[in-house]
């Protein structure tokens, strides 16, 4: 097998498990801090409706799954890869960034989230993911 071919199977990896890591915080957010009375988290208009009713404390858990889903991924990655491992840690945070700015776009947030969300979780935790290794 090629350098090549085993950094591609690498980042393919890294990105499903960063996407398993991110769903598991998702799911099991509610049961840490539950939402406010009503909301269904899983509804895009249940939350835009009761958005008023959301506090910070209910933005931590998105954030974790964010960042530990982005940091976990690209350390897989760079752990699995054979060379060029920085590149690769942030071709999965590019990725996970594209899929927070299409979230930011689809699901309500106040902007501060929005902010905190694209600047910090996903490009300096692949950065992170990629000195860990060393």
């Amino acid at each position: 097998m090629t350098n090549r071919s085993r950094n591609i199977i690498a980042l393919v990896v890294g990105i499903s498990i960063g996407m398993a890591v991110n769903m598991g915080i998702i799911m099991s957010s509610g049961m840490l801090i539950p939402p406010p009375e009503g909301v269904d988290v899983m509804d895009a208009a249940s939350i835009k409706a009761n958005l008023h009713l959301f506090e910070p404390k209910h933005f931590i858990m998105p954030f974790l799954a964010h960042a530990l889903g982005t940091l976990v991924g690209a350390l897989v990655a760079v752990m699995m890869s054979v060379n060029n491992h920085k590149k690769l840690a942030l071709y999965v945070g590019l990725f996970f960034l594209a899929g927070g700015v299409a979230a930011s776009a689809m699901i309500p947030a106040p902007v501060w989230f929005i902010a905190l969300d694209l600047v910090v979780a996903y490009l300096p935790m692949a950065w992170l993911a990629s000195k860990i290794k060393k």
